[in-house]
């Protein structure tokens, strides 16, 4: 005897799709360099220094303009912190800056990876054995004659 029917698809509670995929337009505009921290504050050197690999990391190219206020107030609690450190501060960093994938954990939960040196060699190499090579028809020209 066989078991019962199978559900109809549209009753079923896990599709496992997500309900808020999208493709979001490219910015009209793509901003060519970082933005500087604003000047109405004197920044900590190591704040600066921060802002810079911030900008300078693989993640940069994900940010959109939109995203920057949101890295510029992550800026005035990294400030902070290294004016008067706190543990209170740091939960507060750490929690911000989860959404801008700027730890190995932050960027597996957004699905990132960064592509290492060898991931990026071996895929040129691919790529250059994939391309087609021309070789002449005439025998003498046989550049793996000197195999032999």
């Amino acid at each position: 005897m066989p078991g019962p029917a199978p559900k109809n698809p549209s009753t079923r509670q896990r599709r496992n799709q997500s309900a808020t995929r999208a493709m979001l337009p490219a910015e009209t505009s793509p901003r060519l360099r970082a933005p500087a921290l604003p000047a109405e504050r004197e920044w900590k050197a190591l704040t600066k220094r921060w802002w810079r690999d911030v900008w300078a990391s693989p993640m940069a190219t994900e940010y959109v303009r939109a995203d920057e206020h949101g890295l510029f107030r992550l800026a005035v609690l990294i400030d902070m912190f290294w004016a008067a450190p706190s543990t209170k501060l740091a939960a507060e960093i750490r929690l911000q800056q989860q959404a801008f994938g700027l730890t190995p954990l932050d960027r597996s939960r957004l699905e990132w990876s960064i592509e290492h040196a060898e991931q990026a060699r071996d895929r040129g190499d691919r790529q250059r054995r994939s391309r087609t090579i021309v070789v002449s028809d005439n025998a003498d020209d046989d550049p793996r004659k000197i195999l032999e």
